[in-house]
């Protein structure tokens, strides 16, 4: 008996109990994607066909840049993840990827207005979990646990055996 059960794109599996596997944001691939599509197309139809003698050429250049960035930050957060292994965890949210070793976290947040999860590090700064949102509620939830679980077991806490 298998214990593989389709994953969230069609045709991919993975294991049901897996603490490893990638963390991603409920909505946070297929919605940005369709919009970074609609809004680079979109921009670049507006600038080819916008009537008026007051648009020069640079104008429109201009407002295909505009909607070329906001298509690709809508790229780029779509991917969003958080990457555990054995070793630590790799994180990639919208502009940063950092390499986090298991050690080096030290606690795990996602309660009050943050909108995703932040973990404290070592160096005493703070590293956003942009993958796990609160947004996703139930999903959001379980991450989180499943986060903190990990994290659990990979710390050593003085004076656990």
């Amino acid at each position: 008996m298998s214990n593989l059960t389709p994953g969230p794109d069609k045709g991919r599996s993975r294991p049901v109990d897996d603490p490893y596997a990638p963390f991603r944001p409920r909505w946070g691939v297929r919605v940005p994607r369709v919009l970074s599509v609609i809004v680079l197309l979109s921009c670049g139809y507006a600038a080819a066909t916008i009537p008026g003698a007051q648009w020069t050429l640079l104008d429109r250049a201009f407002f295909f840049a505009v909607g070329a960035g906001i298509s690709w930050l809508l790229f780029r957060y779509s991917r969003i993840e958080a990457l555990p292994s054995q070793t630590g965890l790799t994180v990639r949210n919208l502009l940063l990827t950092r390499r986090l070793p298991w050690e080096q976290i030290v606690r795990m947040q996602f309660s009050g207005g943050a909108p995703w999860v932040s973990l404290d590090l070592s160096d005493t700064d703070t590293v956003a979990v942009m993958a796990i949102q609160k947004a996703d509620g139930a999903h959001g939830r379980e991450a989180a646990a499943r986060l903190a679980a990990l994290i659990e077991y990979h710390t050593e806490i003085p004076g656990r055996p």
